[in-house]
């Protein structure tokens, strides 16, 4: 049993249905991030946990209490929204302990809760400011503190920094997952940004088309995704999905693919299990930081595999420079440190980390596990 159980939960409008039998137990202090594309059913969801939409089937448990039809004001629950949801009229700290006023907190308790959630979120010198006279991140801080005084069971996040530019994002990521640690508090967080889901979970369940695709740690989402899906969506660059052809070289399984001349390379694979798949077609499945050059390959992998090939574009980024070529058909794209030699028409001696490789089969897309 979970601190927050979603057991087999569904929601339809009229026939339609739109989450299907989705099952999470969310513990007491982790950080769920839900993610997913537009209209994958992750707001809904948080919906369902909030109160503000209704279930169709299954039941929502908080602290193994059923809050299936339960007021949202009795759900002891404390949400953030994307829009902040302030009221304009009040000042930051008539805003931050308005929800206990009314629900019949004291004053003196009110007031320590405020300068104590203010502190925490160094806001304390904003308090007698009203929304209008604040920055985007200082308002969403008021909107976070309003839920931290409230000391709810159960945390929502709902997108809460698509509203801030680009460095304000990272800077309250940063906050956020500090105020995190610090609180140990139960989060669940939606976002369609999976460099946020990535850096802020502790789990995080990758959601389409009202579908839980994977649940788990970022590693294990990152490192082997369940499906064609997840490997596709999580990671930026994307995985590299390449076509090849399980063939069996010296006892060992490897994948054929072919190279910008159309000429056939082996790559010897890590999963000995493939070796059922002789002869049969797989999708070979490589972050770009698994192709390198041979000095910046891992010195800890037992399965560096070298692929001769003809780069095509090189595209400095700072820190890093990716590299694309031509694989069976597809581009795929390589990482590698700033300094590398290559430049586009050039033959190079790419070496690739087949440890770090999966294998999806092409009629499911799911990834093999034999």
């Amino acid at each position: 049993m979970g601190f927050l159980d979603i057991r087999n939960v569904t929601k339809s409008y009229g026939n339609v249905e739109v989450l299907h039998r989705v099952d999470i137990e969310v513990q007491e202090g982790e950080f769920l991030v839900l993610v997913g594309p537009s209209g994958c059913g992750k707001s809904t969801l948080l919906n369902m946990i909030a109160g503000l939409e209704g279930i169709t089937g299954g039941e929502i448990a908080i602290k193994d209490r059923v809050v299936n039809g339960v007021h949202p004001s009795k759900r002891n629950i404390a949400m953030v929204f994307q829009s902040y949801a302030l009221y304009p009229n009040m000042t930051v700290g008539q805003n931050m302990t308005f929800g206990l006023e009314m629900h019949g907190v004291p004053k003196p308790e009110r007031e320590k809760a405020l300068a104590s959630v203010a502190k925490l979120l160094q806001i304390d010198h904003l308090l007698d400011r009203k929304p209008g006279q604040l920055s985007g991140g200082q308002r969403q801080r008021v909107a976070m503190g309003r839920a931290l005084v409230r000391d709810p069971d159960v945390f929502l996040f709902d997108e809460p920094l698509s509203n801030l530019d680009a460095k304000l994002r990272v800077d309250m990521r940063t906050e956020i997952k500090k105020l995190h640690h610090k609180l140990k508090t139960t989060i669940v967080y939606v976002t369609h940004d999976q460099i946020e889901a990535m850096t802020l979970s502790t789990r995080i369940a990758v959601m389409n088309k009202g579908y839980v695709q994977q649940l788990g740690t970022p590693k294990e989402i990152y490192d082997t995704p369940a499906n064609l899906f997840v490997a596709t969506f999580m990671g930026s660059p994307a995985m590299n999905i390449i076509p090849a052809t399980v063939v069996m070289e010296g006892g060992q399984p490897h994948a054929a693919v072919t190279d910008a001349e159309g000429a056939v390379q082996n790559l010897r694979l890590s999963q000995a299990g493939l070796a059922g798949w002789e002869g049969k077609p797989i999708f070979l499945g490589i972050r770009p930081e698994a192709i390198t050059d041979p000095e910046g390959a891992d010195r800890g992998s037992a399965n560096v595999q070298s692929l001769k090939n003809t780069v095509t574009v090189t595209e400095p980024s700072g820190a890093d420079t990716f590299v694309t070529m031509p694989l069976s058909g597809k581009d795929v794209i390589a990482r590698m440190r700033a300094d590398a030699a290559v430049a586009p028409g050039q033959a190079f001696d790419f070496a690739v980390n087949m440890e770090k490789a999966v294998a999806f089969d092409p009629a499911t897309e799911e990834r093999i596990t034999a």
